[in-house]
């Protein structure tokens, strides 16, 4: 029994793809760009020597870039992730790691495999920019995750500013000194723009926005009214901390209570193409005998419908809305 290993190579080029990316990444920014830096990254850049001014112009433009860029070619698939995740890469910049790495990909797959030129040109490509989008979903599903773990210990934080008797613009000044990237950076620019003379409601509605977060707009609307209307805003953010942590231990219970339905779902999804390929690895002449027959192509695909069926449907019942 012949075992081919063309599936295992497959999967060696892109797992070498992901660790490219985060090496390049790595080695143009350095170790600062890392979500568990001890100094956020504003404070770090205005200890080396940079004006404020010059550290708001580069951060704003970072932070706003890829939203800008949504028009180019295959780009915006990556756009919304890349806003999220506040990656420091250029639209360009990431146009061209995803050229390179599709280069990269081409030149491993006819070395070490023997597939055509058409099929080795779609799969090279496909990991390229596959590999880009899921290393940038990565890092956008973990920066989203550490602003909403710090956002209520943030608020409570201006609450006690607040209550001492410091003005807001202050208190979003010593949370952006007190507490670590990524929203230590993100209340960072907030400050800076209040000091330059931007609205505070109209910049965390901004914020809001960008990274498209429910609780960041609670805050934005929150700061928005008593600007408009009054009030004691330190009793409204202390309400509003208790909301956003409550929120946030029903989301973790639910995340736990649908975890085993989850993992279950993505086995279920993810079973019949482990079999397929286990199956070619094993005895890649498995299919010889029926590739001829006509109701082999239909079948893949209905084969194919089904599977993304499952997937939406799974999906559906494991994405409880809270």
């Amino acid at each position: 029994m012949e075992i081919s290993a063309e599936p295992l190579i497959y999967g060696a080029i892109f797992v070498a793809v992901l660790v490219l990316v985060e090496g390049i990444y790595l080695t143009i920014f350095g170790k600062s760009i890392s979500l568990n830096n001890r100094v956020n990254r504003r404070l770090e850049m205005l200890q080396g020597g940079s004006r404020r001014e010059e550290v708001l112009a580069t951060l704003r433009k970072e932070m706003d870039q890829h939203m800008r860029s949504r028009s180019i070619p295959l780009y915006s698939i990556l756009a919304d992730k890349a806003q999220k995740a506040a990656i420091a890469f250029t639209p360009n910049q990431l146009i061209m790691v995803m050229v390179a790495l599709s280069t990269m990909a081409f030149f491993g797959l006819s070395v070490a495999t023997e597939t055509g030129f058409a099929v080795r040109i779609v799969t090279s490509v496909t990991m390229g920019v596959g590999g880009v989008y899921f290393w940038v979903n990565g890092k956008a599903k973990k920066r989203l995750a550490m602003i909403e773990e710090q956002l209520p210990d943030a608020v409570e934080l201006m609450v006690r500013s607040l209550r001492v008797g410091h003005p807001f613009s202050s208190a979003l000044s010593i949370v952006s000194k007190e507490i670590k990237d990524p929203l230590a950076t993100e209340f960072g620019v907030i400050a800076d723009e209040a000091t330059y003379g931007r609205d505070v409601g109209e910049a965390l509605k901004h914020m809001a926005d960008r990274l498209d977060m429910q609780d960041l707009r609670f805050l934005a609307v929150a700061v928005t009214i008593q600007q408009q209307s009054g009030g004691n805003l330190a009793e409204i953010l202390a309400g509003l901390a208790r909301v956003i942590r409550a929120r946030f231990r029903l989301f973790r219970r639910v995340k736990a209570i649908t975890a085993e339905a989850q993992w279950s779902g993505k086995f279920l999804s993810g079973f019949p193409i482990v079999a397929l390929i286990g199956i070619n690895i094993l005895d890649p002449n498995y299919y010889d005998e029926v590739m001829d027959h006509p109701w082999f192509v239909p079948a893949c695909f209905v084969v194919g419908l089904f599977l993304i069926a499952n997937l939406i449907v799974m999906r559906a019942l494991v994405n409880i809305k809270v």
